[in-house]
């Protein structure tokens, strides 16, 4: 009886799991499929998965802007490896700093990081502050520095894995040995840290790639154009794609407005933005599930 009952948990969550996958997995698989389907088609019946007429007018479309998208995916890249690799520097060495609370000040700095997932001052203050203090408006550190190249989440969870998961005995010998806490930090810490590290720096990661936010508000079309990401660039195509769909009359007969894949280009847009997120996040998932296990878990 028991055997049987075992059984039929194990298929119903088997069941469970299955739908949730998939109601997870259609979204990108339609996605995918619209952005290949005739415009003209996809306007009159909707989106399908299995569409009567198939086209490669959206990314001929997107395929004519190349070399801006070219430039922008370049400047993306940019972006997300240097400021994933400046966010992981900052947040290790305050974590590590905030897991040893018998050292001076640790203490309150830990309540400072949790008080800032609570509480924040605003866009507009952060704007001012960003803007006029450190004039980062146009500049390449305006995609790095606000917002993102900090998270007190992500200092939580690599404090709790640096406190529960390094053993502090082994701390206490390196320093009986004569090491420094650089040192300590360097050659014991971080190569014990690799499961929450590739956790963080895979969210960390997407968080630089996926934004657009510190672009609208810091970069302007005349100063910083030039360092417009991927995901700016794109938006900057699906605005004109609208403003000429919604001006066809003002525009007269100089342009072929008719011909624009309005409705299929967004989806085009969408693959063409997440398709790198899409190939990198296999060969991090199972550092993923074990960092945030291990970090997020308190004994």
């Amino acid at each position: 009886m028991k055997i049987k009952e075992k059984t039929a948990v194990q298929v119903i969550g088997h069941v469970v799991l299955i739908v949730l996958a998939l109601a997870a997995v259609l979204p990108f698989l339609l996605m995918i499929v619209a952005s290949f389907t005739d415009s003209d088609w996809a306007t009159a019946n909707g989106f399908s998965f299995f569409p009567g007429q198939w086209s490669l007018e959206a990314y001929e479309y997107i395929a004519n802007q190349w070399q801006t998208i070219g430039q922008a995916y370049l400047m993306t890249f940019l972006v997300t490896i240097i400021g994933t690799a400046l966010s992981l520097l900052v947040v290790c060495l305050f974590a590590y700093g905030v897991s040893h609370t018998n050292y001076p000040g640790m203490k309150l700095l830990n309540f400072l990081c949790v008080f800032t997932m609570l509480f924040n001052g605003g866009i507009v203050t952060s704007y001012y502050v960003w803007t006029n203090y450190f004039h980062i408006r146009d500049t390449f550190w305006a995609l790095v520095l606000p917002n993102l190249l900090m998270s007190a989440f992500n200092v939580m969870l690599v404090k709790n894995y640096f406190k529960f998961s390094i053993p502090e005995s082994l701390l206490e010998a390196a320093r009986i040995d004569g090491a420094g806490e650089i040192r300590i930090f360097a050659k014991i810490v971080l190569p014990l840290s690799l499961p929450i590290l590739a956790t963080i720096g895979l969210m960390t990661a997407i968080a630089y790639w996926n934004d657009w936010t510190n672009g609208l508000y810091y970069l302007t079309d005349r100063g910083g154009s030039h360092l417009f990401t991927i995901q700016l660039v794109l938006n900057k195509i699906n605005e004109n794609i609208n403003f000429l769909a919604q001006n066809a009359s003002a525009l007269g007969g100089g342009v072929d407005v008719s011909s624009l894949p309005a409705t299929t280009a967004r989806m085009a847009i969408a693959v063409v933005g997440i398709l790198p997120i899409l190939i990198a996040y296999p060969f991090f998932q199972r550092f993923f599930v074990k960092g945030i296990m291990l970090g997020g878990v308190k004994e």
